[in-house]
C-alpha cells in the first residue's frame, strides 16, 4: 500500500523528514518497506527557465528552421535554433537550458546541449508542451504570459509537487489503516507517547446541502445479510472533464491513474478515508431505483475490463429493475459507468460483507482496490459520511447540484465490541507493568473508549472499524505496539526447559535421515501442500472424490490440499529444469491430505526425486547417469539407517511409473519407487527421467521404534570369495537367486553379489548368464577347502534343481 506524505501532511500538521515518520510508522506496525520520490512533471523542470524571443530570423540551411535570440535573464541572451512554426519576436516561452534534463512519457532521459544544428550554434531548446511532460500536444512551442519576466522558474510557475511516498507492508489485519486517514490516526497516537500532541484534521462536510430534488432514485436492499448498509445520492448538471492537476497528482504520486474527474473523485476518497465508493450515470439506471440483490446460477455480466463473466447465485449485484449494473463491491459493468457525455450520476456508498466479497471476488479472480478494502473489512460508520465528502468534490471539480437527499439504508447497526482488560494479564503478556496512565491513554489515543475503571482492569469499548481487536489478547497488543516494542526491557536472564523425548520422536529421526540425504549430495525442498486438482487426474491411484477443496482458494492452481508429494516435487524439478540446473537430488518431508466418506485424514511422506547424473561433470568424470539400481541403494541406505531389515521386494502397482518396486516388511509398503511415467512428466514440460520415492513416514516410525541397531565384533578369521557362472533363463531374477543361496547356506554365507550379465552371442537362445560371487566366513575359526567345497556344491545343486540352473 502506498501512503503520500504530502496528502498525509493533511491530516496531521507533522514538519519531520520522511524517514523519522517512516521509523514511527514503523515502530507502530505499519511496516515502511520504501520511501520513494514523486515529481509531479519527471525531473522537476530543474533547468526550464521563462525566456523572451528577442529576434528571429530564417535559418540560412533549413526551411523549417529558425534561428532565434532568446533573453533568460542573464547578460547574455542565448541563440537557439527552434523548429516550431509558431515562434515569434516577444513571445514568453520555456527554454530548456544547457545540461537540463528532460523526461519522455516512457520515462526514458534526455539531455540539452550545445551544438550546432544545420551549421548554426543552438544553446538550449525552446519547449512544446509533449516535451516538457506537461501535455500531449507537439504543435508548437509553449507560450506564456507576456507578463512573466525572464528567467522564472517554470517549476514554480508550473507549481511542479514534489512528494515522497511510503510503501507499507500492511498486514491483512490492519484494515483500519488502509487509508491516509487510517495511517494519519496511528501517527498521532504514536507521536502522542514521544510528547508530541497533534490535532487530527478531517475533512468537513458541512458545506453538504441538498441543492434541488430533481432526481430521486430509489434504494432497494433485498439482501441484508451481505449488504448491511447502503447510502446513495444524485448529483445532476455536471460535466465530466479531466481533473485538476492537485487531484491528478494525488492519485499519480500512490500509483493511481487518473480516468476523469467523477471517477478520480471516488478513488480519492476511497485512498482518503478507506471508504470505496462507485458512480453509475443515473441516465442508464432503468425504473429509477436501485436494487441490491443476488441473481440466479450463470447470469451472464459484462464488468468495465469487456469480459463477460458467468456470475455465481452467492454473488451480490447493483442492478436496476431491468438488469445488473455492478458487482458489488468488485467491479463496474461495461454499460452503467461514467463516461465523457454522462450529466448525472448516482453515487454508491456502501458497506458490504467482508467473507461475500472476498468469496466473489476469488471466484471471478478480480483484485480491485474497492474489493481489496471490503473483504478485509471497512469502518460502517463512516458509509455516509463519505458519501458526502465525495458529493463536495464532484460538485467542486465538475460542477452540478446535489439533486436527492442522501439515503441511507442501515436496518440494523453493526454494534462495537466490548472487551474487558485484565490489568494482570496485560503485565504479564507484555513483560512489564506498564502505569495504568499510560494504558488509558494510549486506549483514547487509539479511539478506544474506556467505559469503567477497576483496581483489577478496564471496560473497553472497541470501535467498529477495528475488527481485528475483538479479545484481552488484541487490546494488549495494541496497547504494546504503541507503547512501543523497544521500550520493553530485556531480561539478562535467560530460561530454558530441558525435555526428555525419545530417541524415536519424530523430528530426531527426520534429522537423521536428512543429515544421511544431505551428505549423499541431496538439497531438501518444501512445496506448497495446495495443488491444482488436475493432479490428481495424473494418477489412477488417486480418487477425486477424496479431495479435501479448500473453501475459499487463492486460484485454481491452489485449490485443493495435495494427495502425494509427487506432483508439488515435479514442479520444483521443473523449476531448476528451467534454470538450467540439470543434476538433482531433491527431498522433501511433508503431508497428505484425504477426505473419506466419514472424516479426514493426513499422513506424512517422505519423497525423493533424483535426475540428472550421479555426479558433476568434469575431465577425469564425463558424468553417469543416475539409474535406477544406484536410487536403489540409497533407498535401502535410509531402511537400513533405520534399523529395517528383511524387506520384500514386489512389482509396484503404482499407476504413476514406468517401472518400480514396492518394499514391504510384514505385508506393509513402506516404500514405492521408480522410473516415473514419461506421459506424467510431460504434464510439468519435462522431457528427462526423473527417479521418484515415497516412504510412508508413519509406517517407518512405528517399524523403526521396534528396532534395536546391533553392534557385532569384527570377525578374526578371513574370508573366502568364490564364484559362479550361471547359465540361467531369461525369466529367473537375480532375486532368485539371493533368496535361494541364503536359503541353502544360513550360517556360513555373508554376501552374495552379482557382478556381470551377459545375454546374446554364443548363448543358447532365451538364455543369460550370471556371473554371481558367494563370500563366505566363519567367525570362530579358519575355514577348510573341504568346508568350502561343500557348501559350493550343495548351492550348485539347488540352483540346478530349482532354477534349472547350468555352470558355464
Amino acid at each position: 500500500m502506498k501512503i503520500s506524505y504530502n496528502w498525509l501532511k493533511q491530516f496531521i500538521n507533522i514538519n519531520w523528514p520522511a524517514e523519522k515518520t517512516g521509523e514511527l510508522l514503523t515502530d507502530l506496525g505499519l511496516e515502511i518497506e520504501g520511501i520513494e520520490t514523486f515529481e509531479s512533471v519527471k525531473g522537476g523542470l530543474k533547468g526550464v527557465v521563462v525566456g523572451e524571443v528577442l529576434t528571429c530570423q530564417q535559418h540560412p540551411n533549413a526551411d523549417r528552421l529558425k534561428v532565434t535570440t532568446v533573453d533568460i535573464g542573464d547578460k547574455q541572451p542565448l541563440q537557439i535554433v527552434c523548429g516550431a512554426p509558431n515562434v515569434a519576436v516577444g513571445q514568453k516561452v520555456p527554454v530548456a537550458t544547457i545540461g537540463t534534463t528532460l523526461y519522455t512519457f516512457e520515462g526514458e532521459a534526455w539531455t540539452i546541449n550545445k551544438g550546432k544544428i544545420r551549421g548554426e550554434v543552438s544553446e538550449g531548446m525552446i519547449c512544446a508542451e509533449d516535451e516538457l511532460g506537461l501535455g500531449t500536444s507537439h504543435e508548437g512551442i509553449m507560450v506564456l504570459d507576456a507578463a512573466l519576466k525572464p528567467g522564472t522558474s517554470c517549476a514554480e510557475l508550473f507549481k511542479i509537487e514534489n512528494d515522497q511516498v511510503f510503501e507499507i507492508g500492511l498486514t491483512p489485519n490492519r484494515a483500519d489503516a488502509m487509508s491516509h486517514y487510517g495511517a494519519a490516526r496511528d501517527l498521532k497516537a504514536g507521536l502522542l507517547q514521544k510528547e508530541i500532541q497533534l490535532e487530527l484534521i478531517t475533512p468537513s462536510v458541512s458545506a453538504f446541502h441538498v441543492e434541488n430534488r430533481s432526481l430521486k432514485i430509489d434504494i432497494d436492499v433485498k439482501d441484508i445479510e451481505r449488504c448491511p448498509r447502503y447510502c446513495g445520492l444524485t448529483i445532476s448538471g455536471l460535466k465530466v472533464a479531466e481533473s485538476p492537476q492537485w487531484l491528478q497528482n494525488r492519485l499519480k504520486a500512490i500509483g493511481s491513474k487518473p480516468i476523469n474527474n467523477v471517477v478520480d473523485v471516488t478513488n480519492y476518497v476511497l485512498h482518503e478515508l478507506g471508504q470505496p465508493l462507485h458512480a453509475f450515470d443515473a441516465s442508464k439506471i432503468k425504473g429509477t431505483k436501485v436494487v441490491v440483490k443476488t441473481l440466479k446460477q450463470g447470469t451472464k455480466f459484462i464488468t468495465l475490463d469487456g469480459i463477460e463473466r458467468e456470475l455465481h447465485e452467492e454473488d451480490l449485484m447493483i442492478c436496476d429493475t431491468d438488469k445488473p449494473m455492478c458487482i458489488a463491491g468488485v467491479f463496474g459493468g461495461i454499460e452503467s459507468g461514467v463516461t465523457a457525455e454522462t450529466n448525472s450520476v448516482f453515487l454508491e456508498s456502501a458497506y458490504f460483507n467482508p467473507v461475500s466479497i472476498r468469496k466473489t471476488a476469488k471466484r471471478h479472480g478480480l483484485s480491485t482496490d474497492a474489493s481489496f478494502r471490503f473483504e478485509r473489512g471497512i469502518d460502517p460508520n463512516i458509509t455516509e459520511y463519505a458519501l458526502k465528502r465525495a458529493a463536495l468534490l464532484i460538485v467542486e471539480v465538475a460542477g452540478g447540484k446535489i439533486s436527492s437527499d442522501a439515503l441511507d439504508y442501515y436496518p440494523k447497526k453493526i454494534e462495537d465490541c466490548q472487551v474487558r482488560l485484565n490489568f494482570e494479564n496485560t503485565k504479564n503478556l507484555i513483560g512489564e507493568e506498564l502505569p495504568k496512565e499510560t494504558i488509558k491513554s494510549i486506549l483514547a489515543s487509539l479511539e478506544i473508549k474506556v467505559n469503567n475503571v477497576t483496581e483489577t482492569g478496564l471496560g473497553l469499548t472497541i470501535p467498529a472499524y477495528r475488527n481485528d481487536v475483538t479479545r484481552e489478547a488484541d487490546v494488549i497488543e495494541e496497547i504494546l505496539r504503541v507503547y512501543g516494542y523497544n521500550n520493553i526491557k530485556t531480561s539478562e536472564k535467560l530460561n530454558a526447559s530441558v525435555s526428555s523425548a525419545s530417541k524415536y520422536e519424530d523430528y530426531k529421526l527426520q534429522q537423521i535421515i536428512g543429515n544421511q540425504l544431505v551428505s549423499q549430495g541431496f538439497y531438501e525442498i518444501m512445496t506448497n501442500s495446495l495443488t491444482h486438482e488436475k493432479h490428481v487426474g495424473f494418477d489412477e491411484n488417486l480418487k477425486a472424490e477424496h479431495n479435501v477443496h479448500i473453501l475459499n482458494p487463492l486460484s485454481a492452481e491452489l485449490g485443493i490440499l495435495r494427495q502425494s508429494l509427487l506432483f508439488s516435487g515435479l514442479e520444483a524439478v521443473e523449476h531448476n529444469l528451467n534454470r538450467k540446473q540439470a543434476d538433482l537430488k531433491l527431498f522433501e518431508f511433508g503431508k497428505t491430505y484425504h477426505k473419506f466418506t466419514d472424516n479426514y485424514s493426513e499422513y506424512k511422506h517422505l519423497g525423493l526425486f533424483v535426475t540428472g547424473n550421479k555426479t558433476a561433470e568434469s575431465w577425469t568424470n564425463p558424468g553417469k547417469p543416475s539409474d535406477f539400481f544406484y536410487f536403489k541403494g540409497i533407498i535401502e541406505g535410509v531402511l537400513t539407517r533405520l534399523g529395517i531389515l528383511n524387506i520384500q521386494s514386489i512389482p509396484t502397482t503404482a499407476s504413476v511409473f514406468s517401472e518400480g518396486l514396492a518394499l514391504t516388511l510384514n505385508r506393509q509398503t513402506i516404500v514405492e519407487f521408480g522410473l516415473v511415467k514419461p506421459s506424467v512428466l510431460k504434464q510439468f514440460g519435462i522431457t528427462t527421467n526423473v527417479l521418484y520415492a515415497d516412504f510412508n513416514w508413519d509406517i517407518l516410525l512405528k517399524l523403526a521404534q521396534d528396532n534395536q541397531i546391533l553392534f557385532k565384533a569384527i570377525p578374526k578369521y578371513p574370508e573366502v570369495r568364490r564364484d559362479f557362472a550361471l547359465l540361467l533363463d531369461k525369466a529367473v531374477n537375480f532375486e532368485s537367486v539371493y533368496n535361494l543361496a541364503f536359503k541353502t547356506e544360513k550360517e556360513l554365507l555373508k554376501k552374495v553379489n552379482l557382478f556381470d550379465v551377459y545375454e546374446g552371442k554364443n548363448l543358447p537362445e532365451g538364455k543369460k548368464s550370471y556371473a554371481v560371487s558367494f563370500t563366505i566366513q566363519d567367525e570362530r575359526k579358519t575355514l577348510t577347502d573341504k568346508q568350502i567345497d561343500k557348501i559350493m556344491n550343495k548351492l550348485k545343486s539347488n540352483f540346478e534343481e530349482e532354477l534349472g540352473a547350468e555352470l558355464r
